[in-house]
């Protein structure tokens, strides 16, 4: 019968929350009915803050009173926290022995051992639990349960409808613990970029670190004197930053601070602030008050240029302050240490990477592609795991990360630390005893594949010369638009197009050209943002629908590969149209170079990328247009299946060895051979050892792949015996299922490697 009322009343708890005088006397209602009708000692409401992965005790029956705002657990941690994590209700008769059992001192749930928790959820957002505690020998029933998911199910639609008053009204007063628990010692993350590295900990949150200086108290005294030394002080760091990032990466990289340069020389950013110090507002409050409004004036837009400078505008300020108080340490320091942070633009990289920075841990769970690379051209070791755990434990805390395997140890043991750099002297021996890399590489039965390298970053060129590499299979033009605040110049780009060129000393190097737009957004670009970026106005399709700078880079390649041999080669293409469209830009630039007598390459090999599903079917038909085929495996399987390869809620479906993807590249390259047409593979497959013995055997004679793969891979190629490898793709493509293809190739399934 009580279960019945209970129902009854379940349907007046949106009439509760009308009449409730807050959202806190709303929650306070609800335990108090729920705890009566289902004859519990003790019903508590706690709320989740998705930003935080943080649970807050927000109503309680039965506990103390003190524990409401006090009592606060991660997503994941005690009965509680696991019931919604996994979306599903906990019952447990003896509570206290349960091994997922947290204990809160001081809030008297020690007698209630028989416990039920109900997820709150609202579809698959995560909104808060609602907990029922009962004395020992009085378990939870079916009965029980089916009424309190009723109860959870109508508190999911009036919790999220107050989110806004909760963030308000409720600020939590409970902060997580700065010290790291057991479950953060070990942490299984993602491999963003290969390496090692063993260092104190530095923390990084911009946003903190503004906000702290907002809460600080600074006293009277400084001068509109001292703020132009002050000003003068960043200057002068800011153009150290720049000199140093151009030394470290020979790249236009360093105007990633030409926008605090010029806020720095804008009287309408200065000119207030020496007004309000005139006024006698101290010299560091003036500072953060003009920032302040200019902040709150970009988040507010819908403008994403201008939102993103909401950050630059956050470390100027910072920096200022720090040179108006002397306090310059507290300023952005990398060197040496391992960077844990929630997110990182590529600019954030450069400075890092300029800094010595040994290694990065993000924890947001996900990482764009493009980040990815760019570490690994940096040769930054990064790991990304879900754990913003991370964040709250404070600078200097010692971390190991293994980002070959994705791990991260927080304050090792003397074993693991001592075990890992057995590992590593002992693979710095085995490199130094194979010596350098050949410059030809051959399979056992004499058959030359050709080993290229991926550059993405002028630095890449000195390691790619190391590893005698066969040319430049794919540079990556975008990244000097990526790093930067706006679209480069045609004299820009033809600079750091030249210094590649010559760094390979006659060696083929192949550009493509502009591939932005899915997870490597420009944010000066004013139409950056779409619904569906990954299918939207990208690669090919912004380069034809802006004509001016897709001509401004096609004449800087063209003038860059004089006297070289160079070939261009398009993203994304879709259609035999695409492609004629392209090449047709090509065309007209060379001959208005030539009408203008300007030196240049006027007849470079043209191709295309193979990253769409429309190519397969008309292979033939691009073949007798096309100079050369490049396969990007990446954005290849992606679209092949579906699957956005950045998302890490779907990453179990990214495949590579997916029957449809082999038979897809079967395909392309037995079409490209019935027209004589090269065909080359420039994604991640090209460096899996895995994939190795596979592409050769369809007939790929040409493997593009970060520099530092190339011993690697030379090494796999020259144990391939050609019979066998063809016999082997013929076998795969004859397969329907990923997991027989798996054991064939011998592909780790839950790394897809």
């Amino acid at each position: 019968m009580g279960h019945i009322q209970l129902l009854c009343d379940i349907a007046e708890l949106n009439h509760l929350f009308h009449d409730s005088i807050s959202v806190e006397s709303f929650m306070q209602e609800t335990v108090e009915m729920a705890a009566r009708h289902l004859d519990a000692d003790v019903c508590s409401i706690y709320t989740y803050d998705d930003a935080d992965r943080l649970l807050m005790l927000r109503a309680t029956r039965g506990l103390s009173i003190h524990a409401i705002g006090d009592v606060c657990m991660r997503l994941g941690e005690g009965l509680t926290g696991k019931a919604l994590e996994a979306r599903r209700c906990m019952r447990v008769e003896h509570a206290s022995e349960h091994p997922q059992y947290k204990y809160f001192a001081g809030i008297n749930e020690e007698p209630f051992e028989s416990f039920m928790a109900v997820p709150i959820v609202r579809g698959v957002t995560r909104i808060g639990v609602l907990v029922l505690q009962r004395r020992a020998q009085r378990p939870f029933t079916d009965e029980d349960e089916l009424a309190c998911k009723a109860v959870a199910s109508q508190l999911a639609n009036i919790i999220e409808n107050a989110r806004f008053l909760m963030t308000r009204d409720l600020t939590p007063t409970c902060k997580p613990p700065a010290t790291i628990g057991p479950e953060l010692r070990f942490i299984k993350g993602k491999t963003a970029s290969a390496g090692f590295a063993h260092a104190a900990a530095r923390v990084v949150d911009t946003h903190r670190r503004f906000g702290d200086l907002l809460q600080t108290a600074f006293e009277p005294g400084l001068s509109v004197m001292d703020l132009d030394a002050a000003l003068a002080a960043t200057a002068e760091q800011l153009q150290q930053l720049q000199e140093q990032v151009e030394e470290k990466l020979s790249d236009a990289a360093s105007l990633i601070f030409a926008s605090h340069l010029l806020i720095l020389k804008d009287k309408k950013f200065i000119g207030p602030m020496k007004q309000l110090i005139a006024e006698g507002i101290p010299a560091p409050r003036a500072v953060l008050k003009i920032a302040k409004e200019y902040i709150d004036a970009f988040a507010a837009t819908a403008d994403e240029y201008f939102r993103e400078k909401v950050q630059d505008v956050e470390d100027l300020a910072v920096r200022i302050v720090g040179n108006l108080i002397g306090h310059v340490e507290e300023l952005a320091d990398y060197h040496d240490c391992i960077v844990v942070a929630r997110e990182l633009f590529p600019s954030d990289l450069l400075r890092m990477s300029s800094e010595n920075v040994r290694g990065i841990v993000l924890v947001s769970g996900g990482v764009t592609s493009h980040l990815s690379i760019l570490a690994r051209s940096l040769q930054i070791p990064m790991v990304i795991t879900n754990q913003p755990a991370l964040m709250d434990m404070g600078d200097n805390a010692e971390i190991l990360i293994d980002a070959d395997a994705g791990n991260v140890y927080v304050d090792p043991t003397p074993e693991i630390v001592s075990r890992f750099e057995e590992r590593n002297r002992a693979q710095a021996a085995v490199r130094a005893s194979k010596g350098g890399v050949k410059p030809r590489t051959l399979t056992r039965d004499g058959t030359e594949i050709r080993l290229m390298a991926n550059i993405n970053l002028l630095s890449d060129i000195a390691v790619a010369q190391e590893a005698n590499c066969s040319g430049v299979g794919l540079y990556r033009t975008e990244f000097p638009f990526i790093i930067r605040n706006d679209f480069p110049s045609e004299q820009e780009q033809y600079v750091s197009y030249r210094r590649l060129v010559e760094g390979m000393a006659g060696k083929p190097v192949t550009f493509r050209t502009l591939d932005i737009g899915g997870d490597k957004v420009l944010s000066y670009y004013q139409n950056a943002r779409e619904q569906n970026p990954g299918m939207g106005m990208r690669s090919i399709r912004f380069s034809l629908e802006n004509k001016d700078v897709f001509t401004k880079q096609i004449r800087a390649i063209l003038r860059a590969g004089a006297g070289a041999d160079i070939r261009i080669m398009f993203p994304m293409i879709s259609s035999v149209e695409d492609f004629g469209q392209a090449r047709a830009v090509v065309h007209e630039c060379a001959e208005r170079l030539a009408a203008c007598g300007v030196e240049h390459n006027p007849a470079p090999q043209i191709g295309m990328m193979v990253e769409l599903p429309s190519v397969v079917s008309l292979i033939d038909a691009f073949a007798t247009e096309v100079d050369f085929f490049s396969i990007g495996t990446n954005d290849f399987i992606q679209f092949m299946l579906g699957v956005d390869r950045t998302n890490e809620k779907v990453e179990r479906f990214y495949i590579p060895h997916h029957p449809a993807v082999l038979r897809g590249i079967a395909g392309i390259v037995a079409g490209a051979a019935r027209r004589d047409k090269e065909v080359s593979i420039c994604g991640d497959m090209a460096q899996q050892p895995a994939y190795v013995p596979f592409l050769i055997g369809l007939g790929v004679r040409t493997l593009s792949m970060e520099a530092a793969k190339i011993p690697l891979i030379q090494q796999t190629v020259e144990q391939i015996e050609l019979s066998q490898a063809e016999a082997l793709a013929a076998d795969v493509v004859q397969q329907t299922s990923a997991e027989t293809i798996g054991r064939l190739l011998g592909v780790d399934r839950q790394k897809g490697i």
